[in-house]
């Protein structure tokens, strides 16, 4: 699911980030409460930078859940195994792949970021953050580790209401 970000769903975003959004593409996931939680963002922003986030988790709650994560060594556990999991690291692959095919839609071509997904994808776990994002925005099955790591997550939009 992705749709084109709203005047709301911008200021939304900068309340979020607590500075200007820079050149959200799309919404590409909603909080449970309607909310952005993750935002596309082209792979060159308007100022010329490559950029090669293309799922980028805004919500603070998320985020602070996800370091918490990251803080657990679950990253370490994760790398051990795609090492030596061989099934796994074909579907972490095709998550890289997935995700480099999303972006390549946009028809923006940025060399400086070509064979670049995020996360540490396709050989590493690297970002929880990157990787959550992608599950988020692709849907389940698409990301094995983005999706056990959002697994793990707490429900991020219950502990206060969204701004």
């Amino acid at each position: 699911m992705t749709d084109r970000p709203t005047a709301s769903d911008l200021t939304a975003i900068e309340w979020q980030l607590g500075r200007t959004p820079r050149d959200v593409h799309a919404i590409a996931h909603r909080c449970p409460c309607g909310k952005p939680d993750v935002v596309e963002t082209p792979p060159r922003l308007s100022d010329g930078t490559p950029f090669p986030t293309f799922y980028y988790a805004t919500c603070p709650r998320l985020t602070g859940a996800i370091s918490t994560l990251e803080s657990s060594g679950m990253m370490g556990e994760m790398q051990s195994r795609l090492e030596t999991d061989h099934d796994l690291a074909g579907e972490y692959h095709a998550a890289h792949d997935d995700y480099m095919a999303a972006r390549a839609a946009l028809g923006i071509d940025v060399p400086e970021v070509a064979g670049i997904s995020a996360g540490g994808m396709p050989d590493r776990v690297k970002c929880l953050h990157s990787l959550i994002a992608h599950s988020l925005a692709a849907g389940p099955g698409v990301n094995p580790l983005g999706d056990e790591a959002l697994a793990a997550l707490p429900d991020w939009w219950k502990t206060s209401p969204c701004e």
